[in-house]
Formats: structure tokens, sequence, C-alpha cells
């Protein structure tokens, strides 16, 4: 019954408003995510930009065979700076996801800390060791390449 850590950096050549732009809209997570993962956005009338307290709805298939609801609340934002995405429903028992943003010579640095934790407690902890942790390196492997796509 852990909680996990994942964290990771991108570096985009662009400037901070275009990234936060682009992802403080909702709408361009299709963009980033695994074709794999039949990611749908359930929310309408979704805005064009996010704000705290906004919750989101999706469709999502974390694992093969599984499909799921996902729901998320954006509880932190500073615009330019940061904001965070909390689970409300879903295939996790924690999930907890910060977007860092930072203005450095060139681009954007890009910051991502996941603290998440799996149901089931020592079997959630296997699970995480077995194949669990390589899922989410891989979403985030395939945001870098669709990212260095759309920027470079």
């Amino acid at each position: 019954m852990s909680v996990h850590c994942f964290t990771t950096h991108h570096f985009l050549p662009i400037s901070l408003e275009s990234a936060w732009d682009f992802f403080s809209s909702p709408k361009n997570l299709c963009k980033i995510t695994p074709p794999e993962m039949n990611f749908v956005i359930l929310t309408e009338d979704l805005p064009e930009k996010t704000y705290a307290g906004q919750v989101i709805q999706y469709k999502v298939s974390p694992l093969p065979l599984l499909r799921t609801r996902w729901v998320t609340e954006i509880t932190h934002l500073e615009k330019n700076r940061f904001f965070v995405d909390e689970q409300r429903q879903g295939p996790y028992r924690i999930w907890h996801h910060q977007h860092h943003f930072k203005a450095v010579e060139g681009g954007v640095e890009m910051k991502d800390i996941v603290h998440y934790e799996l149901p089931m407690g020592i079997l959630g902890d296997l699970m995480n060791r077995l194949f669990i942790r390589q899922k989410i390196e891989k979403i985030f492997e395939f945001r870098t390449m669709a990212l260095e796509k759309l920027f470079n």
C-alpha cells in the first residue's frame, strides 16, 4: 500500500505563454495520449481553458481490455506556472498530477510529478513493480514524442 512517485522533465523550444496555452486547454490532452488508451473526453461544453475547481470526465483504457471512467478535478492552478489534477474516480486509489512550467533559455522546461497509489494493497504494489510503472513511463514517453512533433 505504497504511494509511488514518478517525475519527468520535458523541454520545448517555445515560449512560456505558448506552452501554457496548449496545456491549459483540456481538449489538447487527446493529442498527447497514446492511441491505445482510447482516450475520450465525456464532459460536454468543455471550456477552452482549465480553471481551479474544474471537473473533467473521460473514458480511458489504462490496460488492454479494461475500459473505465476517469474523473479528475483541477485542484490548483497558477497561470504560466503550474496546475494540479487529482483523480476523483478511476483506476487508481490516489492520482495527484502536478504540471510545472518554467521559462528557460531557448524555451520552456516542463516538469510532471505524479503521486499515485493502486488499489488492492500489496497486490497493487506488486502490479506496480510488474507493469503499471512501465505503463506510466510509456505514456510519458509517448507524450514527449508527441510534443516534439507538435512543437519542433
